[in-house]
């Protein structure tokens, strides 16, 4: 009675397309599976067996398996930026923003303002994203210091902007344990003198980083 069910095998291969390739809809994996293994199968029935997913508006989770293989395909082609906060030895706030690769785990670039505007958050990107590296992809939180002007000028550098969920820091995992390595290893020592102070450690800090420190997940490199 009815259609038969589509064999076992094929749900689990249906399950795997759609996490490995967060990007393809029900159409394309159908398409994919008539072209390249000649099994017929509707874009319907795919949706039938795909994983469900959330609504748009938690967007990308660390956790996910969409979001780590798409972080993980696109690794070299991806950046990530943050501000971290440092208190002087008179009590005036600095903030440190910072712009990593994600694929080498390098420090491209940090400065440090006692005023992060979006106007200076911008000219720090144009610093750190030269126009001979081609970067696809930068991870932001919703911080208002990124906001809807500053992302328009970043998209048109050719640089797509991926904003984190709200409450959910783990979307930028690389650039939060970058934060937390530069705090452990180095600002967790001292107590800077002033903005120019800070300026100086972070500037040797950074040559380490990128230099000499063995990155865990890249191996001993």
């Amino acid at each position: 009675k009815g259609r038969p069910p589509v064999p076992v095998d094929l749900q689990k291969l249906i399950m795997q397309m759609a996490t490995a390739n967060f990007t393809w809809g029900e159409e394309r994996i159908a398409h994919e599976l008539l072209v390249k293994l000649g099994i017929r199968v509707s874009p319907r029935t795919v949706r039938k067996y795909m994983p469900a997913q959330d609504d748009g508006s938690r967007g990308p989770h660390i956790s996910s398996p969409r979001w780590a293989t798409f972080v993980r395909n696109h690794a070299k082609a991806i950046v990530a930026a943050d501000f971290l906060t440092v208190v002087t030895v008179r009590f005036h706030v600095l903030y440190v923003f910072v712009v990593m690769e994600v694929g080498s785990r390098k420090m491209l670039h940090f400065n440090v303002t006692a005023h992060p505007s979006a106007e200076w958050t911008l000219q720090q990107f144009r610093e750190a994203i030269p126009c001979d590296r081609y970067y696809r992809f930068l991870i932001v939180d919703r911080d208002s210091k990124f906001s809807e002007e500053l992302r328009k000028s970043v998209r048109a550098m050719g640089v797509k902007v991926l904003r984190t969920p709200r409450g959910a820091p783990q979307a930028n995992a690389y650039c939060e344990r970058l934060i937390g390595t530069t705090r452990r290893e180095c600002l967790d020592f001292l107590i800077p003198l002033s903005e120019s102070h800070l300026r100086r450690i972070l500037r040797s800090w950074v040559s380490y980083y990128n230099r000499a420190r063995p990155h865990s997940s890249l191996g001993p490199n």
